[in-house]
């Protein structure tokens, strides 16, 4: 099993061609295991971690609802965004600058078959990211992502996740609202939850930016403790 990660900043980069990119490195990982199984081998495979900022897009999962976008086309032209309809699980979800995005493409046969645990490894890494900021996050039952104040009135999001699993080989990722503008998820539904606010990691600690490059920071530190890792 290889539990080594191979770690690339991509900086500033448009949705599509990093999903290109995504789709890249997931085929080299599949068509690598169905090699092995072919020729009867154990040759390792390999795994990567991407971090980006997007600008402004939305993109919906299989399972959305167009109707949680609440723009049409000359509106997002206004706006100066993008929309896309994507392979990964999850309704509407945002992208855009001052959100820290991360695609991790891994083998989940060098860690563990089990996508529900794997889901549950990312919202950990976020929730002990948060506690670093003296903020409590959490789940928020039967909703994939990461929120603040749970169960009140005042329920927010922070942080939404979709991904896409085949032959155990995982793409897309989590999305953490680090410096965001959250005047754009008002043109959506956010991930279809009706009645569910939004929140970034600035907003809640009263500053005007954070420093997103410590963010990065601790958030591959918590990865990399959870799976039992090592980034190159």
């Amino acid at each position: 099993m290889n539990k080594t990660i191979k770690l690339e900043d991509l900086g500033s980069k448009d949705y599509k061609d990093t999903w290109d990119y995504q789709e890249v490195l997931f085929k080299g990982i599949v068509d690598a295991k169905i090699k092995n199984r072919r020729e009867d081998t154990a040759k390792p495979t390999n795994n990567y971690f991407l971090f980006v900022e997007h600008p402004h897009v939305y993109t919906l999962g299989k399972s959305g609802d167009m109707s949680n976008l609440l723009v049409d086309e000359v509106q997002l032209k206004e706006k100066n965004a993008r929309f896309y309809k994507v392979n990964r699980g999850g309704d509407i979800t945002y992208h855009g600058p001052g959100q820290i995005v991360g695609y991790p493409i891994l083998d989940l046969d060098n860690f563990f078959t089990d996508i529900h645990k794997y889901l549950r490894f990312l919202e950990e890494m976020i929730i002990l990211t948060l506690a670093e900021y003296d903020l409590q996050a959490e789940r928020s039952p039967g909703e994939t992502g990461v929120w603040l104040d749970v169960g009140t009135p005042f329920a927010r999001k922070i942080c939404a996740m979709g991904v896409r699993a085949s032959r155990w080989v995982t793409m897309h990722g989590f999305a953490l609202n680090v410096n965001a503008d959250l005047g754009y998820f008002d043109l959506m539904i956010p991930c279809g939850i009706r009645g569910k606010a939004v929140t970034s990691l600035n907003v809640e600690l009263g500053k005007q930016t954070i420093d997103e490059a410590e963010v990065k920071t601790k958030l591959l530190k918590h990865f990399a403790n959870l799976f039992e890792a090592e980034f190159l």
